[in-house]
């Protein structure tokens, strides 16, 4: 049975309305039947404003009255022409203007690392197009020469849970697009060591080589043949 609008205010209304059971009650507007006698004593319903389920079209008077004459009867909801109110999706995940910029090189890791992933499920783990998708995979995206392959989970644009969910789907969908051995991504350059230049008047901490043996003796030999 679908469940009323406003389930805690159509329970106090009928609590405070009519005489059915707290078990009739909590069927209908599919609450526990303890939170049901919680409402009656006060407990949680401060601050609850009745709504009267007659009056909206969910329960009629005739209803009422056939359950509250037999307390075994559990109320039927009443028909409606009117539509019911339908859950909608989550859609793509939300990201922060900041951090924006970095989904193109997010989007060139999943490609790399994750051919296996579609379209769709890269959308919903960072938030981006289908057509920057395919721009950056064609290389024909406007920065595809400064892309740089990062991972999105480092970045923040999601978190390795829902990408490891993600890649286990698709890899049962897609086993043959799975890659492996790739090359290890290049270190961001705010995280590289760049060797210290070096400085006039810098001892040169090498080791010479030294003249080895032989070195000696052909010299010896050609200052006698001279």
């Amino acid at each position: 049975m679908a469940q009323p609008l406003m389930p805690k205010a159509t329970a106090v209304w009928l609590i405070d309305n009519t005489g059915l059971s707290f078990r009739q009650i909590a069927a209908f507007t599919e609450l526990h039947e303890l939170e049901i006698q919680a409402i009656a004593d006060g407990d949680v319903n401060q601050g609850i404003v009745g709504l009267d389920p007659v009056a909206n079209g969910q329960l009629t008077k005739d209803e009422i009255a056939r359950c509250e004459a037999d307390p075994r009867a559990l109320l039927k909801m009443a028909k409606s022409d009117l539509p019911r109110p339908r859950a909608h999706g989550k859609g793509a995940r939300y990201t922060p203007v900041s951090k924006r910029q970095d989904r193109p090189n997010a989007i060139a890791w999943l490609l790399k690392h994750h051919p296996e992933l579609s379209d769709a499920q890269i959308c919903k783990l960072i938030g981006t197009t289908k057509d920057t998708i395919g721009k950056i995979r064609d290389r024909t995206h406007w920065n595809s020469a400064n892309l740089t392959p990062r991972n999105p989970v480092t970045m923040g644009l999601c978190i390795e849970l829902d990408l490891e969910k993600q890649v286990v789907i698709a890899r049962s969908k897609n086993p043959e697009k799975v890659v492996k051995n790739v090359e290890p991504d290049p270190l961001p350059e705010e995280l590289q060591i760049n060797p210290e230049p070096d400085y006039p008047g810098k001892k040169d901490d090498r080791k010479k080589e030294e003249p080895k043996t032989s070195d000696y003796m052909e010299a010896a030999e050609n200052l006698f043949r001279s």
